[in-house]
């Protein structure tokens, strides 16, 4: 799987067998006689699970490189390849781009599934996004799904990660572009979970050598990160590690209960600085939980209101602009628009489910007058940036596990300006 590609390097993640002696990546310029170079792991081998992060650096930006994997001296790969990013800043206008996003993706496992209907459904939805032109992948949580014979086992959650990603199904999509992903409860433990899991731990290691993000939480605790492509500024959010649990009450004695806590105050004050310090045409927030939703009964940040509103106002007072926040877990997908007085609205991005059973919008949702675009199928997303500069827009689409179209949105960088 491709991770994280910059200007100057990029890494590779790689699985191999407990059998396995000797790793190494072998690359070179597409389109270039000059010899092939060669990067070896030199970490521990011979594990039960091998999950292993190769890095590539000293390369060329704006640059195609084509790459095979080698163990014990056999290519196990056919050649892939990657480009590193332009550098455009002073140079250039921001480049147009796309990434696909989406959540809940189940891999049904019979033995150990709930009996009946499989709860996962057509996986040749990974098939189809394999063949889309996009700049990268992000996963926006349930990424694989825990099952009762996992919680409470180390070996059960790093076989929980293995069986997923060793699908032949996800092979070509892993590979054909980079990925970045946060989580949600299934792919950190039990069914809504919070601070309390007592195999967190053990769940930050296993996601951190499954995934190739930049960097994991500050101070070994949480999962949260940063990254930007273009003139878009991505904030990733743990929504798990210091989550209070669900039943803690929202309020006391009319007043928001700050004990009842979604980010956690370590992290909220480290998106709220970055925040300060981006200057991004768009501003993704991605977390796992819905933010917005006035009339879900279900998961969402509004039901910590402490933080809710600690984080919405202080975008409001600081004047914030191109915020925009990017989820998952609700097992359909839809986009949000709430009103604020004197600024520009709040949008919420919800893009679900790409495998897991799908969830239709029912009792006070039906008819949200707070939703924009709704689809209860299976899908993912599609976010699109193009535009000259001080025209930038933001184009969403969502399509089906075949690649047809089943709605789309867009909005401009002035929209989400205020009016101060």
């Amino acid at each position: 799987m491709l991770g994280q590609v910059e200007y100057r390097d990029a890494k590779i993640w790689v699985e191999v067998a407990s059998s396995a002696k000797k790793l190494q990546v072998q690359y070179n310029k597409k389109g270039n006689a000059a010899p092939s170079k060669i990067v070896t792991y030199n970490g521990h081998l011979g594990a039960e699970f091998n999950p292993v992060h190769l890095q590539i650096g000293g390369l060329d930006f704006n640059t195609t490189y084509q790459y095979k994997i080698i163990v014990d001296g056999k290519t196990v790969s056919s050649t892939n390849e990657f480009t590193t990013k332009d550098l455009w800043q002073w140079r250039k206008p921001a480049p147009d781009f796309s990434f696909l996003t989406g959540s809940c993706a189940y891999t049904n496992d019979f033995v150990f599934d709930r009996p009946g209907k499989p709860y996962g459904g057509d996986s040749s939805i990974f098939e189809t996004m394999a063949k889309e032109k996009a700049s990268f992948m992000l996963w926006l949580g349930d990424n694989w799904y825990t099952r009762e014979v996992d919680y409470f086992s180390q070996w059960g959650l790093w076989y929980r990660a293995q069986h997923t990603r060793r699908q032949p199904v996800l092979q070509n999509f892993l590979k054909a572009m980079p990925h970045y992903a946060i989580w949600d409860d299934h792919d950190y433990g039990p069914n809504d979970i919070g601070k309390q899991y007592v195999l967190k731990e053990t769940s930050k290691k296993i996601f951190d050598s499954y995934w190739v993000n930049p960097s994991s939480g500050e101070q070994g605790e949480g999962i949260y990160t940063s990254f930007s492509f273009g003139d878009v500024d991505f904030f990733l959010m743990d929504n798990r590690w210091w989550r209070s649990s669900d039943r803690t009450k929202d309020s006391i004695n009319g007043q928001p209960n700050p004990e009842k806590q979604m980010f956690g105050s370590k992290q909220l004050q480290w998106l709220k600085n970055y925040l300060l310090h981006s200057h991004a045409t768009f501003k993704i927030i991605a977390t796992g939980s819905q933010v917005l939703n006035p009339l879900s009964t279900k998961d969402k940040l509004l039901f910590f209101p402490s933080e809710y509103y600690e984080l919405t106002n202080f975008i409001l007072a600081n004047n914030i602009e191109g915020v925009l926040f990017l989820t998952g877990d609700r097992h359909h997908s839809e986009i949000i628009k709430v009103e604020r007085p004197g600024t520009y609205p709040l949008y919420d991005i919800t893009v679900s489910s790409l495998t897991a059973g799908v969830v239709p919008f029912v009792g006070p949702e039906a008819n949200s007058r707070y939703r924009l675009l709704g689809i209860d199928k299976h899908n993912y997303g599609k976010l699109s940036f193009s535009g000259a500069r001080g025209e930038r827009k933001l184009t969403v689409e969502y399509f089906d596990t075949k690649g047809t179209k089943l709605g789309d949105w867009s909005i401009g960088e002035k929209e989400l300006k205020s009016n101060k």
